[in-house]
């Protein structure tokens, strides 16, 4: 029984290492390549089990672990800006069950207190903050980390549903009649605050989204120029939107819709009625539908125009409105139900994807008594919608061959339409997911698109099933190479272990090398390094530092690119070690790894001499990582790869401005940051914890040393400092710290 404990402890802390890796390299795909591979839904299972795990092993805390922050879209190409306010993500739900956890928490916060909840449609698009000062847009930035973003402003200023200016002018009494009037008989919870004052300098938030004709316009032009598709909607529109031409975007016709005004002065103390005061001012707040049938069915026209009716719950005179609006007013958990379900139907004919319900405490005051847990409000919540499920005919398997020789089985199926976009592979995950359903080629399939993205088999119709189908087999040959694969103890798919010549396997290796986070070699990319392959200039990594300008000018008209290209991988020879660590792609060590084992062993000779009982003694890493280490300097070929990376002047030490900087003032503790900072950035901070022996961390907790805090630290981080009676330590006394 011991024995069974000790081995069932060691699988969970080995998951932990697992979901860890897994959920960095699915935030890496959704936020920076816009190549999502999961859901939505199968992420945060992910998520919740990682946090189950971290909370029953707090041994094994670590600040780069997915649950101690939010996903990131910061690109380096555009400066950051701190927002004023955080844009803060929404904790999601799948189920009505957990609608109505949401529903009595807010009741129960609040007392006896009467309070309504403003239901919303989820767009699926990229998040976008908009500062006007004095009714002028000034600046436009992502949600980035949800403390600092990209600063956008360019672009968003071609998109023609933002407007540029706005009207300044104190409301008239015809409109604060009209505003008020709406549902007078709430008037408890939907107070006017400042009908008077000048609506001048605020911030509305909202979504930046690709209409969905737009969308399929674009991938046909795509697919028809041999270029890679774009996944969905949002990650077209994501992509436009961080173009380094505005030009580009402004050809791209993106849309926007708003959904949130936060400022020192708003008109009124409802979120509805601001949002219905800001759709006066010029503001698209939502799109509506016309009536629909008396049973509820959907009428297939959409009204998208910003100047529709002010409130979709009430009727304009004279005319009898049964339609439901994407935005609602109500007060009972029946209405939310009502207004779940006419939705998950009719959401389909609408111009634009979206992807749950977002419901709010309506009472701006009431949202400010609920307050905040450390990741999301209390007064708000997002349904997502359950995936659509269409049925069509499995036609053949292929097999396709990754980074790390892992194989990855794909469906190939008659053309379907799910979820606004033509369906025509999925993945099969590995050998046991084809077994579990029994697939025969020639079977009729059951396809859904997890999180509106990813299409996946989730069912066989056997009962179609005709006599004399092949089932599927997996392959038991590399597809590419034709070496025998293997299947490695306690993982569930086969690779193909000939890493040194299977070809998707180098490539996929360079492309990992030259990716931002690793060497930055940005003007190389995957058609790149393809080409340069085929053309047998390339065959490991190392041989990108051979390349001439004379070898890729081609007929001597790309002389310029060409020069660009051989100066970049020059220019990367001056990347930090901890980055080249990572650029090896070593399997299971990621970026943070990278630098934990960078700052352990100052030098790549210390590391690769490393056993694996010394990997272990530095934190973060466990016994899986330290015999993945291991196995990879031991192999030759690495060895001969790295002599020539030297050889050649990458970084193979930490630098002497690193070692200088290094010290144990902070060893043992454990240190969270807080705020908006003056002398460095929140990332710099970072690093001077991590250089002088301290642990970042997310959350606070009894065990957390200090928190160093900056302007406008969080409230509800400062009042659960103050009940652990946690330190706060300001910019000024930290930096006096590691000076002494």
């Amino acid at each position: 029984m011991e024995l069974d404990l000790f081995q069932n402890d060691n699988n969970e802390r080995d998951r932990i290492v697992q979901l860890r890796k897994e959920l960095h390299e699915h935030n890496h795909r959704y936020y920076v390549l816009n190549q999502p591979t999961i859901g939505d839904m199968e992420f945060d299972m992910m998520m919740r089990e990682l946090q189950d795990l971290e909370a029953k092993y707090p041994d094994m805390a670590d600040p780069n672990s997915p649950t101690q922050r939010v996903g990131s879209d910061l690109n380096q190409e555009f400066r950051q800006v701190e927002h004023k306010y955080p844009m803060l993500s929404l904790a999601n739900t799948y189920s009505e069950a957990e609608v109505e956890d949401f529903y009595n928490s807010v009741k129960k916060g609040l007392g006896d207190e009467e309070f309504e909840i403003c239901c919303e449609l989820k767009y699926d698009g990229l998040s976008i903050s908009l500062v006007y000062e004095d009714g002028k847009l000034v600046r436009a930035v992502t949600r980035g980390d949800g403390v600092r973003g990209d600063d956008v402003t360019a672009n968003v200023r071609t998109i023609r549903s933002i407007p540029l200016v706005v009207s300044v002018d104190k409301m008239t009494s015809e409109q604060v009649d009209k505003l008020s009037d709406l549902e007078a008989n709430n008037s408890s919870t939907r107070q006017l605050v400042n009908s008077s004052t000048e609506v001048a300098t605020f911030e509305i938030r909202g979504e930046i989204l690709m209409p969905w004709k737009v969308f399929e316009q674009l991938n046909a032009e795509r697919e028809a120029a041999g270029e890679p598709l774009f996944a969905n909607p949002r990650n077209a529109a994501s992509g436009t939107l961080k173009s380094q031409n505005s030009s580009v975007v402004a050809s791209r016709k993106l849309d926007a819709y708003l959904y949130y005004m936060l400022g020192e002065s708003l008109p009124f103390d409802g979120h509805y009625e601001n949002l219905m005061a800001a759709k006066e001012m010029g503001f698209k707040v939502e799109c509506l539908t016309p009536n629909p049938s008396p049973k509820g069915e959907g009428s297939g026209n959409i009204l998208s125009s910003p100047n529709s009716h002010l409130s979709s719950n009430i009727p304009p005179q004279g005319e009898d409105r049964r339609g439901v609006g994407t935005l609602k007013k109500v007060r009972t958990l029946q209405e939310i139900y009502d207004f779940i379900k006419y939705w998950d139907v009719e959401r389909k004919n609408l111009p634009v994807a979206t992807d749950g319900i977002v419901l709010k405490v309506n009472s701006l005051r009431q949202q400010r008594a609920l307050g905040y847990t450390a990741k999301s409000p209390r007064w708000a919540i997002a349904y997502k919608f359950k995936a659509e499920r269409e049925r069509t005919k499995l036609l053949e398997v292929t097999y396709q061959v990754g980074r790390t020789g892992a194989i990855t089985p794909v469906a190939n199926m008659e053309p379907v339409q799910l979820a606004g976009t033509t369906v025509k592979r999925a993945t099969l995950n590995n050998e046991d997911f084809i077994r579990s359903f029994d697939l025969h080629l020639g079977d009729y399939v059951y396809v859904e698109k997890g999180g509106e993205i990813i299409p996946k088999i989730v069912g066989v119709d056997t009962e179609a099933r005709t006599e004399g189908l092949e089932p599927v087999r997996f392959i038991t040959h590399c597809p590419e190479c034709g070496a025998e694969l293997v299947r490695y103890e306690g993982e569930a798919a086969y690779y193909c272990p000939n890493d040194a010549c299977c070809p998707p396997q180098i490539k996929g290796r360079i492309e990992h090398f030259i990716s931002r986070k690793a060497m930055n070699i940005d003007s190389l990319g995957p058609e790149t390094i393809d080409d340069y392959y085929r053309q047998g200039l390339i065959k490991n990594i190392a041989d990108l530092y051979l390349i001439q300008v004379q070898q890729i000018n081609g007929d001597g008209s790309r002389e310029k690119s060409a020069r660009k290209v051989v100066q970049s991988i020059e220019a990367s020879k001056s990347v930090p070690f901890e980055r080249v660590v990572f650029a090896l792609g070593i399997r299971f060590v990621g970026e943070t790894s990278a630098k934990i084992l960078a700052r352990k062993f100052k030098t790549m000779d210390a590391l690769q001499a490393a056993t694996a009982e010394q990997l272990v003694e530095a934190d973060g890493i466990g016994d899986v990582i330290a015999g993945s280490i291991v196995s990879y300097f031991a192999n030759p070929d690495n060895q001969a790869i790295i002599s020539r990376l030297r050889e050649y002047g990458l970084q193979m030490q930490l630098s002497e401005e690193q070692l200088a900087g290094q010290s144990d003032k902070l060893a043992g503790m454990s240190i969270v940051i807080s705020g908006v900072f003056q002398k460095h950035s929140r990332d710099e901070y970072k690093t001077m914890i991590e250089q002088h022996g301290g642990k970042n961390v997310g959350s606070i907790s009894a065990k957390t040393s200090f928190i160093l805090a900056g302007d406008n630290m969080g409230p509800a981080k400062l009042q659960k400092a103050e009940k652990l009676g946690v330190r706060i330590v300001s910019e000024e006394e930290f930096l006096g710290i590691l000076n002494e």
